[in-house]
């Protein structure tokens, strides 16, 4: 398969629809911690409000994914941009919390952009070159970056109300870009056979290890690209323009690093830049993970105490890395399944992709039901740092025992 006429045209403008998607949908991260404020929520409620919108963005990637085979990327997508205008703009008009999260869970439909957008665009790339395709277009998660950039100025100039309207607005804005931009999807209604007979890839094993890993990467960058900023906050006493410029420290490389992440998993195949970039995350998290201790020595000079403390420059640079490590595991992830599953892209990226949506609604969850159980802030890195653990123990006894680091075939023994 050859390179199609108008590939880039649909890339650049699936992109530009993604981006703008994740802004929405990450949004409560920034305008939550005002409404945090104003109902005087704890951190488990906090964290609710947050995920809420991530939780029908993982649930509704699956049937998105599956439509997008059956009917194409340009009308699924656009259908998507105008109608989750609506439940953007009503945001300005909840007063108690029951009514933020049935909302939320009305626009977060948005984060389902993604299942639409990567068969989509992959589908009008060469097999060589689907991997920096997919890598390009989930950079539009740098989203996540603009919402911590673009929300707390439109917050302090024109108060957080008035936020969702120009959201609303710049969807529907965006629709209609889209739309013009991209071209009809080349693979709609070829996927033959019963709906049943689609979802028969379940059985196999290495769809729920590609979920598992996705779990990690994309849940862990969603889950903390919304619970970074009011971290900062908290930790270091810094105003909220502060905070969220410095949480764009995780989340822009979290992004803009994806589509170079494609291009090397392009390169060095798929198992080696999940293995090596986990390792990586896993010890990044470790390091964050230990809060701000004082250590008392018993010398044989008398007692002797050590503070040990993350500076602000220092966790910036480690959140730094564990962002690009998560941009380089999402795109790996999606290489996976470009090379193991061409035929039912769009089934098993909503499989996939469901997965890492669900991660991303629970984490922060469990961010903040440990945080007001042990009382330790870190606690968040803490849970990563043991998901991560668990996913380096699955690839090892799945993969790396029967794949060399290299990407080859083992031999066999006998």
């Amino acid at each position: 398969m050859s390179t199609h006429p108008r590939a880039y045209s649909v890339l650049y403008s699936s992109t530009f629809a993604f981006m703008v998607c994740f802004v929405v949908w990450m949004m409560f991260g920034v305008l939550g911690i005002r409404i945090r404020e104003e109902l005087g929520l704890n951190a488990f409620q906090f964290g609710l409000l947050t995920s809420t919108p991530v939780l029908t963005g993982a649930i509704f990637r699956l049937p998105l994914g599956i439509w997008t085979d059956r009917f194409g990327g340009r009308i699924v997508m656009t259908v998507l941009l105008v109608g989750c205008a609506v439940p953007v703009y009503l945001v300005s008009y909840a007063q108690v919390l029951w009514q933020f999260l049935l909302i939320g869970l009305c626009l977060g439909l948005v984060g389902a952009s993604f299942a639409v957008g990567t068969p989509y665009v992959s589908r009008f790339f060469s097999a060589e070159r689907k991997g920096f395709a997919m890598g390009f277009f989930g950079a539009g998660t740098v989203g996540a970056a603009v919402n911590l950039f673009v929300t707390p100025v439109l917050l302090e100039a024109y108060g957080w109300r008035m936020v969702p309207k120009i959201y609303a607005v710049a969807l529907l804005v965006t629709a209609a870009i889209f739309w013009f931009a991209s071209a009809p999807d080349p693979g709609a209604g070829k996927t033959g056979g019963k709906l049943a007979d689609q979802f028969k890839v379940l059985k196999n094993p290495k769809v729920w290890r590609y979920c598992q890993y996705y779990s990690i990467t994309f849940g862990g960058f969603t889950a903390l690209s919304l619970w970074i900023p009011q971290y900062f906050q908290a930790e270091y006493g810094l105003a909220l323009v502060a905070a969220s410029a410095l949480a764009a420290g995780f989340s822009l490389p979290g992004a803009v690093l994806r589509a170079v992440g494609g291009g090397l998993a392009d390169r060095v195949g798929a198992h080696k830049m999940t293995w090596w970039c986990l390792w990586v995350a896993w010890i990044c998290l470790f390091v964050l993970s230990y809060p701000d201790t004082t250590l008392t020595v018993k010398t044989l000079d008398g007692a002797s105490s050590f503070h040990l403390y993350l500076p602000v420059w220092l966790f910036t640079l480690v959140l730094f890395v564990l962002g690009a490590m998560f941009a380089f595991g999402m795109a790996s992830t999606f290489k996976y399944v470009a090379d193991d599953f061409p035929e039912n892209m769009g089934v098993v990226t909503g499989i996939v992709g469901l997965a890492g949506g669900l991660g991303g609604f629970l984490l922060p969850l469990m961010f903040g039901a440990l945080a007001d159980l042990l009382q330790i802030r870190s606690s968040c890195f803490m849970l990563l740092y043991g998901v991560v653990w668990v996913s380096l123990i699955v690839m090892y006894f799945s993969e790396v025992k029967k794949v060399q680091i290299s990407g080859e075939l083992a031999a066999t023994k006998g």
